[in-house]
């Protein structure tokens, strides 16, 4: 029975290390190297707080099919409740709330599609402003909605009068597929 003394001599410590660990590898795009990282000891670290862009608020009859991001303050005309098919949702969800709402300002009116917590802020008569808002295709027609990557936001009661005899949610779009040669 022969022992290997090589293995036996082996002892399990921790390495030391002198200086800041070595870099995490990066995936195949890695950030370029920070500016903060290059300056020296003796130089304070100045941040400059990021400037918000200001909001670039639309008019109704601005809004095209297939487009988001818009920031846009309307008046609700009208809400009706969209009720539920029984059985749709499963009994483990919470079942949601829709509602339908007429909102316009002074150039135009669109359906908006208000979704759970977003009903109780969308009362007939009130100003709002819609921040990120996309359009989406129901049926061929456009719908205003906000995401969860948008805001509602109740304002003071606005001096609008809504155009309502010009209704976007009422013109049907047809998608057509060009094929270039």
């Amino acid at each position: 029975m022969a022992s290997n003394t090589s293995n036996d001599n082996f002892q399990h410590r921790p390495r030391q290390r002198n200086g800041p660990p070595p870099p995490r590898r990066q995936g195949r795009n890695p950030p370029p190297p920070s500016s903060s990282t290059r300056t020296s000891q003796n130089q304070p670290q100045q941040q400059t707080p990021q400037e918000k862009k200001k909001p670039v608020f639309v008019k109704v009859d601005q809004l095209k099919p297939g487009t988001s991001g818009h920031t846009l303050t309307v008046k609700v005309v009208d809400q009706n409740s969209v009720p539920q098919k029984p059985g749709a949702a499963s009994s483990h969800i919470r079942p949601a709330r829709i509602s339908e709402c007429l909102v316009g300002d002074e150039t135009a009116c669109i359906l908006f599609t208000a979704r759970n917590d977003q009903v109780d802020l969308m009362k007939p008569g009130a100003s709002v402003n819609l921040r990120n808002a996309k359009i989406d295709m129901f049926k061929g027609s456009m719908r205003l909605a906000v995401d969860k990557w948008g805001r509602i936001e109740v304002t003071e009661p606005a001096d609008i009068t809504v155009k309502e005899d010009n209704n976007l949610s009422l013109v049907e779009y047809e998608l057509v597929n060009v094929v270039e040669e």
